[in-house]
This record gives C-alpha cells, sequence and structure tokens, in this order.
C-alpha cells in the first residue's frame, strides 16, 4: 500500500525518518519502519506480514500459551483475534490463574528480535500500565517467550466509536458529549502520569456497557504514546522520532519535525474525534499529509456542524479543541473537561429534564406576558405574509428551438432554475414532479394552477437554442391575479446558460424578499457541470426517473436512465447531480423494482461512493447516503440522521419527509409516517406516488375512508391511472367484503379499452375468487399477461401461482400443480438471484405449500421472517407473518396459522391478504373456516357497521 492510500483510509502510523535505522523515508511501513526494515523483520514488500499456511495471511502466534495465559481459539481452529497490525496481534485469552478473559498483545519472533523495536513495544506496556483509571484499558503483565514480547491487558467487551458510526450513522448529540466527557477523564489520568497518547481517534476509543446498562468509554492502544514525566526511569519524552499517528485525526504539530508535543495534541485529535461523531466525517480531508496539515491552517468549516444544527455552545467548543495554535486551545485535560461538562449538561436529555422541571413555575408565572408577546407577534407575522407571500411554482418552459430535440435541455434550464430556488429556506418552492404537468406551450389558467399547487407565484419561460447561443425568457407572475411582477430575457452564448439559471433565480429570490444565506448564494452559483452534452444527457434521465412510478418491477426506464447518468459522468467524472441520481436509481432498481441482487447494491455504492469524494459535506450527499441506508441496509436511525443533516440545505426538498415517512412506516411509527408524507404532499401537492402511498398508509390503519378520497386525489391528477382507480374501487371489497364497486370499475374499463386491464389484473383476481367466478378469474389471469400478478406489500406474485390457484379452486389438481410446479421452478431462479431476501423465499414457501411441500413450506417461512422480522421492518415483516399464516393454513398447521393470525389481528395490516374483504370470502383460508377461533379473527377485523 502507498502512503498516499494508506492516508486516504486514514488509519497509518507514519514518520520522517526510519524509527529503526534513521534512514529517511519515502514510503513507511505501518509502525513506521522503511520497507528495508520491514524486509529484515520478515515482512513483504508492501508491508504486509509474511503469508502463513492455512486461510490466513495474519501473523499466528508461536505458542497457544504465553506464560499463565492461554489464547482462545475458535470453531474454525484459528486464534481469536482481537485486532492486528503489522507486527503485532491482540488475541483473546484466558487468565488460568484468576480464571478471567483477557486481551493479549503479542509481536511476531522475527520483529522482536530488532531491539529498537522491542525496546518500543516495552515502552508502550509501561506507558499504560502507568494509568489507572476506569476509562483506560489497563496493562497488567507484560512478559517475553521464547523470543517473542507479549502484555496483557483489560478486554473490553463493545464496540469502537469508529463502527458504531459506520453502523448507526452520526451519533446523537447528548451520547457524543457524553462520549467525550468520559474521554476527556481518560486524558486527565494520562495526563497526570505524564503520558501523551498521540493517537487518539474514533478506533482507539470503544464503548461498552457495564452490568448495570450504563455506558462506559475506554481509550485503548496506548502504541504510541509518549512518556513526559522525567521521573520515569526510561527518560524524559521517550518515543521515536517523527510523525506519529493518523493523520485525519493528528494535531498540527504532530506534522512538524522538533515540535513540542504535550497533552493539548491529544485535546485537537480528541476534538476531531468529537466532529467525526456529529457529522460522520473527520473536519479535514487531503490526499497526502502535506495537503491535510495544509488543510488545518484554514478555517474550520463550521457551517457544516451548522447545518447539523450543532448548537453555538458545542460549535465555540470544537472550534478551541481544534485551534491551530495550540496556546488557544485548552492547555490541560482538567480545562477540557470542565467546558465538555458544562456542554453535555446543558445538552443532555437528563439535564434538559431537571432545568425544565426546576423552570416550570417561572414559565407559568409569564404565561400572560408570552401570550401577549405571541399575539403581536402573530399579528406582525400574518400582516407581513399578507404583503409578501413567498410561495412559488417553476412551470415547464417552452421549447422555441426549431430541433424538437432540444426539448429535454429546456427541461434541463426549467429544472435547474427550480433546484436553485428550492435551496432557499425562505421560500416555499414546488417540486418539479408536480409542476411538470402543466405543459408548455398550451393556455394556462394560472389562477386555477395556484391554487392547485397552493402557491401565490408562478414563473413562466422559454428557451430557444441555435447553434451556439441561447435565449432564454423568464417571468415572475402573480398567479392570483395574473400580474407580471418581473421579466428578462437573456441572449448569450451557449456557455453561459448556467450563469443565466443562477441569475434568475437570484432575480426571482430579491422580486419576493427572500433572505439568501451566504451557504445558499454559493449553492446557487455552482454550476452542475462544464459539459453540455452531458447535462443534456442528465435531463433526459432525470426525466425518465421522474416520470417513472416505483410500482412496475422490471420497468426499463431506470436502466434506460442509469444508461445516460453513465455516459454523463463519463463525459464529466465530476458530475455531482449525476453521481446523486444513479445512487437514486440503482438503489430503487434494488430495492423496489426486483433487482435485488448483490450487483445492483456494488453500482449503487460506487454512485454513492463518488458523490461523497466530490462533495462530502453537501446536503444532497446526506440525502443520497440517507436513502441508500434505508433502501440498502434498512439503517433506519442512520438514515433518518442523514435526511436531517440533509434538511438544511434542502428545505424544499419534498424526498426527505417523504422517505421519513417510509422509514417511520418500517418501523412501526404508521400515524407518524402518514404525518411525514401529508409534509411530502404539501412540497409535491400533485406527486401520485406519494398520494397513492398516502393512501396505502391510511388503508394499513385500517382508515379506509381517508384511502379512498386520497385515491380520488390520485385520479384527479392522472385519470387514466387504471392501477389508482382499480385500487379506489377494490378498496370497498377490503373494507367491507362490497365488490360491486369494483364490479362497476372493471366494466367500464373492458367497455372503454382506453387503458391496459393488467393494471387491475390482480384485484380482479382476487375479486373473481372471492366470488367463485371461475371464467372473471380466467379473463384477469389473461388479462395480466406475462407480467406479475399481484403486488401485496412485499410480496409479488405471479401469473404461474395464479392458474394454480384457480385450477385448485376448480377442483383440477393436474392442471394445478403443473401450474404450481412451473411457478416454482420461476421463483427457484428469483431466490437464488436474491439470496436472503425474506419476501422472495416466503413467496417460495407459500407455492411449496400449494404443492404439499410440507417441511420445505415451514422452513422457507420461517427463514423469511428471521431474515425480515418485525423488528427490523415493520412494515414488511408483519407482512411475512401473515403470509406465513397462510403457509401455515394451506398444509394443514392450524393451531400454527390460528396463532400468526392472531398476531395479525392485534397490529396495524401490512397486506391486504389479512384484510376483512379477503379473510371472510376468499378461498384463500378456506382451511380455517368453521373454527371458532378463525371466525372470531375475522369479527375483529370486520368495519363497525358489520359486527
Amino acid at each position: 500500500m502507498s502512503a498516499e492510500a494508506e492516508i486516504a483510509n486514514g488509519e497509518s502510523k507514519m514518520v520522517g525518518t526510519c524509527a529503526t535505522c534513521g534512514r529517511p523515508l519515502t514510503r513507511v511501513g505501518p509502525e513506521g519502519e522503511c520497507l528495508r526494515c520491514l524486509a529484515s523483520f520478515g515482512f513483504l514488500e508492501d508491508g504486509e506480514p509474511p503469508r502463513t499456511s492455512g486461510a490466513r495471511s495474519r501473523l499466528t502466534p508461536r505458542s497457544l500459551k504465553y506464560d499463565h495465559f492461554e489464547v482462545e481459539v475458535g470453531a474454525d481452529g484459528f486464534p481469536v483475534e482481537l485486532g492486528a497490525g503489522a507486527m503485532a496481534i491482540t488475541y483473546r485469552a484466558r487468565d488460568t490463574v484468576l480464571n478471567s478473559t483477557v486481551a493479549l498483545k503479542v509481536i511476531d519472533r522475527k520483529v522482536a528480535q530488532n531491539p529498537a523495536v522491542r525496546a518500543r513495544f516495552l515502552r508502550e506496556a509501561r506507558a499504560a500500565a502507568q494509568i489507572h483509571h476506569p476509562n483506560v484499558a489497563r496493562v497488567s503483565h507484560y512478559g517475553e517467550q521464547d523470543g517473542e514480547c507479549f502484555y496483557v491487558m483489560e478486554l473490553v467487551e463493545g464496540e469502537t466509536l469508529e463502527a458504531k458510526v459506520r453502523r448507526e450513522g452520526r451519533m446523537s448529540l447528548a451520547l457524543a458529549l457524553e462520549v467525550i466527557q468520559q474521554a476527556a477523564h481518560a486524558l486527565a489520568a494520562a495526563e497526570a502520569c505524564g503520558v501523551v497518547h498521540r493517537d487518539i481517534k474514533p478506533s482507539n476509543i470503544m464503548l461498552e456497557s457495564d452490568p448495570a446498562g450504563a455506558r462506559i468509554v475506554k481509550v485503548i492502544d496506548y502504541g504510541v504514546a509518549k512518556v513526559l514525566a522525567p521521573q520515569t526511569e526510561f527518560g524524559a519524552e521517550q518515543t521515536q522520532a517523527g510523525f506519529i499517528g493518523t493523520p485525519a485525526f493528528a494535531s498540527p504539530e504532530q506534522f512538524g519535525a522538533g515540535q513540542k508535543i504535550d497533552t493539548r495534541s491529544d485535546i485537537y485529535s480528541l476534538g476531531a474525534t468529537l466532529w467525526y461523531l456529529l457529522s460522520g466525517r473527520v473536519p479535514f480531508l487531503g490526499s497526502s499529509m502535506q495537503e491535510i496539515h495544509a488543510r488545518q491552517e484554514e478555517t474550520l468549516p463550521v457551517e457544516e456542524l451548522r447545518s447539523l444544527h450543532v448548537p453555538a455552545p458545542v460549535v465555540n467548543l470544537l472550534k478551541s479543541m481544534l485551534a491551530p495554535d495550540p496556546k488557544d486551545r485548552p492547555q490541560t485535560a482538567r480545562e477540557l473537561l470542565s467546558t465538555v461538562h458544562r456542554c453535555y449538561a446543558k445538552f443532555s436529555t437528563e439535564a434538559r429534564s431537571r432545568r425544565r422541571r426546576s423552570m416550570l413555575i417561572a414559565a407559568v408565572s409569564s404565561l400572560v406576558l408570552a401570550a401577549i408577546a405571541l399575539g403581536t407577534w402573530w399579528y406582525q407575522h400574518t400582516q407581513s405574509s399578507a404583503q409578501i407571500d413567498r410561495s412559488i411554482a417553476v412551470l415547464p418552459f417552452e421549447n422555441l428551438s426549431s430541433d424538437k430535440e432540444n426539448a429535454f435541455f429546456t427541461d434541463g434550464v426549467q429544472d435547474e432554475i427550480l433546484t436553485n430556488l428550492a435551496k432557499i429556506a425562505d421560500l416555499k418552492v414546488i417540486s418539479r414532479t408536480s409542476v411538470m404537468q402543466y405543459k408548455s406551450g398550451v393556455a394556462r389558467n394560472l389562477r386555477k394552477i395556484g391554487e392547485e399547487l397552493g402557491v401565490t407565484h408562478v414563473v413562466e419561460g422559454s428557451v430557444q437554442r441555435a447553434g451556439n447561443r441561447v435565449r432564454v425568457n423568464a417571468q415572475l407572475i402573480d398567479a392570483r391575479n395574473d400580474s407580471h411582477l418581473w421579466a428578462q430575457t437573456y441572449d448569450r452564448d451557449l456557455a453561459d446558460v448556467f450563469a443565466i439559471q443562477s441569475g434568475i433565480a437570484k432575480a426571482i429570490a430579491d422580486q419576493l424578499q427572500a433572505k439568501l444565506s451566504p451557504a445558499e448564494k454559493t449553492a446557487i452559483e455552482q454550476p452542475p457541470t462544464s459539459d453540455l452534452i452531458a447535462f443534456d444527457q442528465y435531463s433526459r434521465a432525470k426525466t425518465l426517473i421522474l416520470t417513472t412510478t416505483l410500482t412496475t418491477p422490471g420497468d426499463k426506464s431506470f436502466i434506460d436512465a442509469i444508461e445516460l447518468l453513465d455516459h454523463a459522468v463519463a463525459r464529466d467524472p465530476s458530475f455531482y447531480a449525476a453521481c446523486c441520481q444513479l445512487v437514486w436509481a440503482h438503489d430503487s432498481l434494488y430495492a423496489v423494482l426486483g433487482d435485488h441482487t448483490p450487483a445492483r447494491l456494488a453500482a449503487a455504492e460506487a454512485a454513492l461512493q463518488r458523490a461523497i469524494e466530490l462533495r462530502p459535506n453537501a446536503a444532497e450527499t446526506h440525502l443520497a447516503r440517507g436513502w441508500h441506508l434505508y433502501f440498502a441496509f434498512r439503517n433506519y436511525e442512520g438514515a433518518l440522521n442523514e435526511l436531517e443533516a440533509a434538511r438544511a440545505g434542502l428545505p424544499n426538498d419534498p424526498r426527505i419527509p417523504q422517505m421519513t415517512g417510509f422509514i417511520l412506516r418500517r418501523q412501526g411509527k404508521i400515524e407518524e409516517g402518514i404525518r411525514a408524507l401529508q409534509q411530502a404532499v404539501a412540497l409535491d401537492p400533485r406527486n401520485p406516488f406519494t398520494l397513492s402511498q398516502l393512501a396505502v398508509g391510511y388503508n394499513h390503519l385500517r382508515r379506509y375512508p381517508e384511502g379512498k378520497t386520497t385515491y380520488e386525489r390520485v385520479l384527479e391528477i392522472t385519470p387514466d391511472d387504471v392501477g389508482a382507480a382499480s385500487n379506489l374501487a377494490f378498496t370497498d371489497f377490503l373494507w367491507r367484503g362490497d365488490s360491486a364497486p369494483f364490479h362497476q370499475f372493471i366494466d367500464r374499463l373492458r367497455t372503454e379499452r382506453r387503458a391496459p386491464v393488467a393494471d387491475a389484473a390482480g384485484n380482479w383476481f382476487n375479486c373473481a375468487l372471492a366470488e367463485h367466478d371461475w371464467t372473471a378469474a380466467e379473463q384477469a389471469l389473461t388479462a395480466a399477461g406475462s407480467s406479475q400478478l399481484w403486488i401485496d406489500g412485499p410480496i409479488l406474485l405471479r401469473r404461474q401461482f395464479g392458474e394454480g390457484l384457480l385450477a385448485r379452486a376448480m377442483h383440477d389438481e393436474a392442471r394445478a400443480r403443473k401450474a404450481f410446479t412451473a411457478a416454482r421452478l420461476e421463483q427457484e431462479e428469483v431466490v437464488q438471484k436474491q439470496k436472503d431476501y425474506g419476501p422472495a423465499l416466503c413467496s417460495l414457501g407459500l407455492i411449496d405449500a400449494a404443492l404439499g411441500n410440507k417441511d420445505a413450506a415451514l422452513r422457507e417461512g420461517r427463514r423469511a421472517m428471521e431474515l425480515l422480522p418485525v423488528q427490523k421492518d415493520s412494515y414488511s415483516g408483519q407482512a411475512l407473518i401473515n403470509y406465513f399464516a397462510l403457509i401455515a393454513a394451506w398444509i394443514g398447521e392450524k393451531d400454527l396459522a390460528l396463532q400468526q393470525l392472531a398476531t395479525a389481528a392485534s397490529t396495524p395490516g401490512a397486506s391486504d391478504i389479512t384484510s376483512y374483504g379477503i379473510l371472510k370470502l376468499s378461498p384463500y383460508w378456506d382451511p380455517l373456516r368453521g373454527d371458532p377461533r378463525f371466525e372470531a379473527i375475522v369479527q375483529r377485523f370486520a368495519p363497525t357497521e358489520s359486527k
């Protein structure tokens, strides 16, 4: 690994001269040695340890017993490793005298033969052994055996801060301050012993819990400690010379040869650690040590913290800890501890609760004055709002170019102006998904549009592109009275189109007297790319994505969009917005549109990493990381943290409340999820997908009247949406078992033949089965064609499965087995491609149940619930429980089926299979009919008027 690559990893220990022989270094080993010395120690040229026999390539101990400490061996026959460096490995071991578990650190015999390295190893043990404190992993024993050196230290049963942040995302403010407060105690204890750690970082601080569940922080690895106390037997400031530490967390003085290193250096590193806990990033990035060091002298990027809503006192704390000059930092660990404690006391939940109780009396006594003040403010606010309502919609621009292919370019210009305006927190800007329905080039009723979108102002415009010239016209209109407030025509070189877009956005903001922060102004002025062909490809792709719903597995529009975005990024590797769109497209295919494969996940992660490299702290990066954590890993808390971080920079982006709603729903917080989706609808009021998902949420809570009303809103926007119309008509069947509205709908649909019946085939099939209308069921299967038959929550049921259901209902067993066998072969291929995906395995279990493969069906159904439990995903997990009940019913496990159904009856529904209409009427549940327990469950689902 090169030095540059090691710096990028942020984990290497580097020196200016070799720690062993003193030679100048251009590349370094993991412990500061030059490559010649590494070779003499038995390491390979790239600094890795020599290969060993078997599957592992790390160093292995020559013995499994060191003094009275035995190295534990895992089930694979190898010693249990806790951590490893280039010349030492830490094992899990047992003290055979005290019968306790410990950590045992051993360096290889070849390395230990070098006196300088052996002396350094002893210094490490002695330095750590001096510190006796609950927040420091203590060293209790040192020894040498058969040419190897080892020491024994306290085993910390927990995880590093780095691992926790990688797993869960950014820490809450209260937890981060609690961690830093305990770590500051550790620094104070080390300071009292005259020891400087010199490599404080998230991977060297661990978090564990005591038997009572209280959090305990442990600082580990004093392997590069510097001893300052003159009373130590090995002299003052004993350590290797040059740079020691991890560049991303090292203090500025660690980069300079001969500079004094003391506790203030550790304080700086602890500040960088706090920054990492709160943001998930280090304060300064660079591709080399020199670049990182140079950036440390620049202004601290505190805007990033403010965008994450870090309180001012904590920002000030970080500014003091990360001051470039040591004299501007807290001068001692005790001084730091005092400041950290004040912040923690102020912002921890427990402290806030105590303050609330103590302030309650004062608050009550001030209530009258507060009410008067509030009334005054509200009057002034409403008066101000009456004067200037800063709500706006940017309608599609008209393409005046002779080449109609430039329509996508025109869409891109309009979209970029809208995107720029949406970054201004002082404006309410409607999403492009809602405005794109108002096509350009036709007469518009602006007053009606304003009412439908809930805005008072609209922007109209046109784009004419000819050769290397472009003309853009834009006008701001008050939709309430059609009055023109501002208009401007820009006639410039094509290369100036991005400056035109940002100029229009700033002019409109100025007309509406919206306040622009410096960060918002910078974001608006930053062009998306300098390559117009790449911009055109990006515009085409974005239009494809926006006009494709996330409801049709196998839809090719996202594939086409990805191809266009790949071309755009190939032309301009710094095209950040295109990288973010790639993350969205790949994640949508992976999680929603059926391509749940490792290759698709890897493509999403590659696009995300590129976006992070380009703009690590941008709001769009937080948004992309948030939806990736949600879509790819179901890391709900991490995703919510990222969405919250994105909110300040994207105040008008409906995807933030939309994704928040989806996550809350999967956490079982359906009511809260509905409120979040309602916020998304306010920013994107004519988005059929968001409205449909809101309707689904209402139906899951069995609030069917609200679900119907919401589906009606969808149909007002897209009258030809057969799927929404079908769901609206089918709601009465799910709710009351009333199929009449659906019959009326399907008859009208078949008569008019103005839309594909396939989009209603699943509901039609289920309605026909419930009524034992085999002819209608056959017609529904024919209408479905080769596409999927029914999507119910996360479960996708295909046509072959429906063929089997119908044949069995008609008592045609030969046809049923043939269809189910074909369905199983088809589903097996899906499971092979989507390994460890619960819904796909559950569908296979349902087919095996239909075939009478009892053991396989139970195994697959149970495994599906293990892969996706309710605790991990309340929405999909509950659906799997419902379908497992169906599996159990079909294989004759009546008690198990009723047990699962009882669970479903006590929680909000996540699938149609347990709706009242299907439970009461569908042959799916015929194996349970007549059992009083089943009939009682059906009655629990019945609408009020049926009870």
